[in-house]
């Protein structure tokens, strides 16, 4: 099929459908659950909001049920034209009041646009495969993470210094924030719907798994643990180049005792005296940063 050219898609993008005008519209009911309810829809579908987060979700490959403009908001329309007007989709857009937008919307300022999404589905072996000229599987676990924001964050830095795949987890100290809901899926900016994530994951069948496929675990620890007997590296101690998963606990607690015990070793970045700990996902930011670090050096390694 011939590609539109881009006067076919400028028309297009002109042609605004007719606005919805009731708030009890199908789709605005989807779109008020999904990003201010901030749960999945009966579809599995979430919500997206923001010119640079619709952007990202229509480059993923995942699955988009519509594309909702407001009054204002249409002037972006152009911006995102190639990819809602690529021949091989069908999008449906569709367009509502500014006032019957910021109804459904979860910013305090929005920008006039969102989307439903359904993210990829993953399974323990797509968090295995890696891909040319990547070294080893390099993992997160967020176990017990609550804040939705420290969880988007952490999978924006993840994926920013090569992680391959994610897992959530709930622990001893509560459930793991959702990385797909609207907060998270803002500080993650879109890396949530790029990065593989398996969500809901039982810790101890997944440290099982991880073990089985020859994955080193590593705990982060907040504190200093009564556990002599586990290895407490730095983390320029650890080989990032060989298969390994970060456990990240909780943000107060930490990890469990049982889960530190059951990792093959504990991580700690040492700091100066008086400053306990960092935050969840500033630790996590320096630890990946060493891995990032040292698998670079591999490759280019490898290339000489």
């Amino acid at each position: 099929m011939a590609t539109p050219s881009k006067a076919a898609r400028a028309e297009r993008t002109s042609a605004a459908p007719a606005a919805i005008t009731s708030r009890d519209n199908r789709w605005l009911k989807e779109f008020r659950l999904a990003l201010r309810g901030g749960l999945p829809t009966e579809s599995g579908f979430v919500g997206v909001e923001g010119v640079r987060l619709v952007e990202e979700a229509l480059r993923s490959a995942c699955p988009i049920a519509a594309v909702l403009f407001s009054e204002t908001g249409d002037r972006h329309r152009e911006r995102l034209a190639p990819l809602i007007d690529r021949p091989e989709i069908a999008i449906p857009i569709l367009r509502a009041t500014d006032r019957l937008f910021e109804g459904v919307a979860d910013t305090e300022h929005p920008q006039g646009v969102a989307a439903l999404v359904k993210p990829r589905a993953a399974s323990f072996d797509d968090l295995l495969r890696v891909s040319e000229g990547v070294c080893s599987p390099l993992l997160v676990v967020l176990a017990g993470v609550q804040d939705p924001g420290n969880v988007g964050t952490i999978l924006r830095t993840a994926s920013a210094f090569g992680a391959t795949g994610a897992v959530t987890a709930p622990s001893g100290q509560g459930g793991t924030a959702s990385p797909f809901s609207p907060k998270a899926l803002r500080a993650s900016a879109g890396a949530a719907l790029h990065l593989p994530i398996l969500a809901g994951m039982s810790l101890p069948i997944l440290l099982t798994q991880l073990r089985v496929a020859n994955v080193r675990t590593l705990a982060s620890c907040v504190h200093e643990s009564a556990d002599a007997d586990k290895p407490l590296l730095a983390p320029w101690e650890v080989d990032w180049c060989e298969p390994v998963a970060l456990l990240v606990g909780n943000e107060g607690a930490g990890l469990p005792e049982e889960v530190e015990r059951s990792a093959d070793a504990r991580i700690r970045i040492p700091m100066s005296s008086g400053v306990e700990s960092l935050n969840a996902a500033a630790a996590a930011t320096v630890l990946f940063y060493e891995a990032a670090r040292q698998r670079s050096r591999q490759r280019k390694d490898g290339a000489l």
